[in-house]
């Protein structure tokens, strides 16, 4: 059973039923077209279908670990002693002395444990492989060294984040819900620890992508041009086109409170999904933005076709984070 967090007390559980693309009555459907023996799935114009619900939950970290420097790969054997141990040292003992209890609250606090995230069970496995990391460009796994102005740049909001509590508006945009934590929707979408599952709806015109967390929606409109840069959003701007079987995305126009990983308003995502098969799409990112990296960088991993509902997350009802945040600083004060 998958492990779910929800954000309420008593909260129930809504399924969302995946969306079935309606075919235009009496033209039939273009043929399924065979990749690695599996038959892809096509909407009426033509192109992949990508429609359903995917999840890519996964094991493997965003940079890759010392342990496997020099190696992007595991076979299955590696693997599967990897994913055993990292099981094992995440359970419902609080005191285990492990890296990811340090990391959500430390030994004793038991703020997460594999009962209540939801990160998966393997890493990810792309062209039969598992991947040691989502990074795949540059070849070390490793996000690119950050240019001066980035470093000087991100000094300063860390000061100003991390001492002002005068308003709601100065915490940062997940901790408000206003939009999932860690880039769960994107661009570039990343796994995270909970509500892994994104719905996909398509249609010729424009493709939806609804995240489990927060219910982000993005539109990405098909064969547009994008806004004047003077008309910014929190997921950014997305236009996408298709080049042959694949989808392509490139989206700009981010807002100066975004920041992925560091970056900068003027951060440009290209997105590529593929269908690789009935059950999977593969999801290539490359992010591009010179005021803050050294150079451009590259993830990927795959999407898997799954089941299970997606669940409701009631982020803002309930949130009393906020509140006892700032009701902290006023004590403090």
């Amino acid at each position: 059973m998958r492990n779910r967090l929800t954000v309420t007390l008593g909260l129930f559980a809504i399924a969302i039923a995946a969306p079935v693309f309606s075919q235009t009555p009496g033209k039939a459907a273009p043929p399924a077209k065979q990749v690695l023996g599996k038959a892809i799935p096509r909407t009426p114009d033509g192109h992949p279908d990508l429609q359903g619900t995917w999840n890519f939950a996964t094991l493997t970290p965003l940079q890759r670990a010392a342990e496997f420097a020099n190696k992007p790969t595991l076979n299955d054997a590696e693997a599967r002693a990897f994913e055993s141990k990292d099981l094992e040292v995440n359970t419902l003992d609080s005191s285990v002395d492990s890296s990811f209890n340090k990391q959500t609250g430390g030994p004793g606090v038991g703020a997460y444990n594999n009962v209540f995230v939801d990160r998966g069970s393997q890493l990810a496995r792309v062209d039969g492989v598992k991947r040691t990391s989502l990074i795949v460009d540059p070849p070390d796994g490793k996000i690119p060294e950050l240019t001066a102005e980035a470093k000087q740049r991100n000094a300063a909001a860390r000061a100003r984040t991390g001492s002002s509590f005068d308003s709601v508006q100065d915490r940062p945009l997940s901790e408000r819900c206003i939009i999932g934590f860690g880039s769960t929707a994107g661009p570039p979408m990343l796994p995270v620890l909970y509500n892994n599952l994104h719905q996909i709806v398509q249609t010729p015109d424009a493709v939806m992508i609804m995240s489990e967390m927060v219910h982000e929606v993005r539109i990405i409109r098909m064969n547009a041009t994008h806004a004047p840069a003077t008309v910014r959003q929190w997921l950014g701007d997305s236009v996408g086109h298709w080049e042959g079987d694949t989808l392509v995305v490139d989206t700009v126009n981010f807002t100066d409170k975004t920041k992925f990983q560091g970056a900068s308003p003027n951060l440009h995502v290209i997105e590529r999904f593929q269908r690789a098969d009935a059950n999977t799409i593969l999801y290539r990112a490359t992010i591009d933005d010179p005021a803050t990296y050294t150079k451009r960088w590259t993830i990927e991993f795959p999407f898997v076709a799954t089941k299970e509902p997606v669940y409701e997350y009631a982020c803002a009802e309930g949130n009393y984070a906020l509140t006892d945040i700032l009701n902290g600083a006023r004590k403090q004060d």
